[in-house]
């Protein structure tokens, strides 16, 4: 075993590992034997592609060159095709936003400069897919809208109701359409109605619900928070709502993409369900006698993009120490078969441990979190050393992170340097009460439970005061800056894509997030002078730590603007830091190339602010 400093371990995860190992894959759909899902590989320039493993388990790219499988509707997108029965797949390509459909050929099915789509489904007469449109403008319109398969470029409306739509669900029969739909300011996870021909039966005003199944012509399943957990719930054409299974787990995450399912029905009837806190495991739910069985399987959280033919399921699945896969799963036999896995596990013995944590606040209230510890095979510090620790803030601020396999946790934890991924007051995944600590309070409930747990950590023992960074990106980056500007607890602070200024976000921001500051911090023009002070921008001194920030400069969420306006502020104040911009870049970085160089400078940033020489 060589002694050697935190930080200046050697360790064969290279940036290039990180960048390159991983083949980022989505939104499988399983017919029969067959089974289609999307992915990005390493080498495709960011590009989603489309693949098809047949039931012989030649595996294949759906779309000619050329085309690029991705919908840009809400600008984060989701499910980008739909496999028709029978033969032929509808995608939205990304280049013109249109549905095409591909076979032997490749048919437009929209007409140019209609719109975006995304959410697709069959139509029950098999002749049409019904789907969400969108109308760029000011403000976008949108639609679900039943697209003809023929060629024909007719596109029929047949919902206008809200202001966003989702889940368009047509029942058993064909006589009735369900859907999910919500209004600015709400976010979907603030505020969504089931209807059904137009008529709401379930949620809203302050009810979240999803994800609508039929479960005949006069009821159907639906998932919903009115308990203060994402449960189930079984609801009929009046209205009258029966909780399924009353537990306070969650059932699904907030709805930033469209065209997943968290739950679906078996033709017996029970349900196949996702269930749990922090992470999603598989579960099968009778929706009669209330009995929840857990489906084994080497996968401990799974992805809400189920899809299910007869009794076999597919989704994305999750393990501390196993690649993220596309996995079919038999749920009679329980066989569970990787279709397609993100990455091989090269160099597996230098990937950390990780334990789930809980830190208390000076509020009392629980802070959630995964650790992992600085680990090498082949190296330890010196005696009585600390090591230095950075606290990993996900984005959202609606969202959580969770304990699957992360080659770039171990590119860092492999050197000396600890991770401490946060799910701060805020976070999805641990209840509606927790999801609501953050309203009213972006950049106080966040950066108080970064303090919280950065304090902690040196409490115990296991991290050195004086060399704690802190890192996340998007609406993660946000929370660097304030902490930055905010807080002496962290020595280095890393922004991907972050905000800087909250009323330049309010007046630059894309639709689906207009409202979406009115609950974090409050509605404009009369919360002005609260976004002026909360804002990172304004607030830079010499007691600023210094700063990497990171940007792409064709990002629509978080445009370059802001990390440019914080830059002057930075300067004026001699804060040490560095800027990088990717010209090709948009919101999260999907170049293997612009993933490794941010690699490289954050370590290079990190050794230089913590005090190490890195190998």
């Amino acid at each position: 075993m060589i002694v050697a400093p935190y930080g200046e371990w050697e360790s064969p995860v290279s940036a290039a590992d990180v960048a390159s190992a991983r083949i980022r894959v989505g939104y499988p759909h399983v017919i029969g034997d067959e089974v289609w899902w999307q992915e990005i590989p390493p080498d495709s320039g960011g590009r989603t592609r489309v693949m098809h493993r047949a039931a012989d388990g030649t595996v294949t790219a759906v779309l000619p060159p050329g085309y690029e499988a991705r919908t840009r509707v809400h600008e984060y997108g989701g499910k980008s095709y739909l496999p028709i029965p029978g033969g032929g797949l509808v995608f939205a390509n990304h280049e013109d936003q249109r549905l095409y459909l591909v076979g032997d050929t490749v048919i437009p099915l929209t007409p140019e400069d209609a719109g975006r789509y995304a959410d697709f489904v069959m139509s029950p007469d098999g002749s049409e897919v019904w789907c969400v449109r969108e109308i760029p403008g000011e403000p976008p319109v949108r639609s679900i809208v039943a697209v003809a398969l023929d060629g024909s470029g007719t596109v029929r409306e047949l919902v206008n109701t809200g202001d966003f739509l989702a889940f368009p669900t047509p029942s058993p029969d064909g006589e009735s359409l369900a859907w999910i739909c919500w209004n600015r300011p709400d976010m979907p996870w603030d505020s969504a109605e089931l209807r059904v021909d137009g008529r709401r039966l379930v949620g809203g005003g302050g009810e979240s619900v999803f994800a609508p199944i039929w479960r005949d012509s006069e009821s159907l399943y639906v998932i919903s928070d009115r308990s203060g957990w994402w449960n189930p719930h079984r609801v009929d054409l009046e209205g009258k709502v029966r909780d399924l299974y009353p537990v306070e787990e969650e059932f699904t995450e907030p709805l930033w993409q469209l065209g997943g399912r968290p739950f679906e029905l078996l033709p017996d009837g029970r349900l196949v369900v996702l269930h749990g806190r922090g992470a999603l495991r598989l579960g099968i739910l009778d929706p009669e006698t209330g009995e929840l069985t857990d489906v084994a399987t080497p996968y401990t959280s799974f992805a809400t993009t189920l899809s299910v033919d007869g009794y076999t399921v597919t989704s994305v699945g999750y393990s501390p120490d196993l690649p993220a896969a596309v996995v079919k799963i038999d749920l009679i036999s329980g066989h569970c078969d990787v279709v397609r896995a993100e990455a091989d596990v090269v160099h597996g013995e230098y990937f950390p441990s990780v334990e789930a944590v809980e830190f208390k606040g000076d509020d009392g209230l629980v802070v959630h979190g995964f650790l992992y510890p600085p680990s090498n095979p082949r190296f330890r510090a010196p005696d009585g050393e600390l090591p230095p620790y950075v606290l990993w803030v996900h984005g959202g601020p609606t969202g959580h992170s969770t304990s699957a396999l992360d080659v770039g946790k171990a590119y860092f934890t492999s050197r000396g340097i600890g991770v401490l991924d946060l799910n701060y007051g805020g976070s999805s995944g641990y209840g509606r009460a927790y999801r609501d600590r953050l309203l009213g309070n972006w950049g106080v409930t966040d950066v108080a439970d970064a303090v919280t747990a950065a304090r902690a950590l040196v409490a115990q023992g296991r991290a050195d005061s004086e060399r704690l960074g802190i890192r996340g990106g998007s609406a993660g980056g946000w929370t660097v800056l304030v902490a930055a500007t905010r807080s002496t607890v962290f020595s280095a602070g890393v922004s991907y894509f972050g905000v800087s200024d909250l009323k330049l976000l309010a007046e630059q921001t894309h639709d689906f997030e207009a409202g979406y500051l009115d609950s974090l911090v409050g509605p404009l023009p009369e919360s002005a002078e609260l976004y002026r002070e909360r804002s990172p921008l304004g607030h830079v001194s010499s007691d600023t730590c210094p700063l990497l920030l990171l940007q792409g400069l064709i990002d629509p969420v978080v445009p370059p603007s802001q990390a440019v306006a914080l830059i002057g502020e930075l300067s004026e104040h001699g804060v040490e830091h560095t800027y990088l911009a990717f010209a090709k870049e948009s919101h999260g970085f999907r170049r293997p190339e612009n993933v490794r160089a941010s690699l490289e400078a954050e370590i290079a940033f990190y050794a230089r602010v913590f005090g190490f020489t890195p190998r």
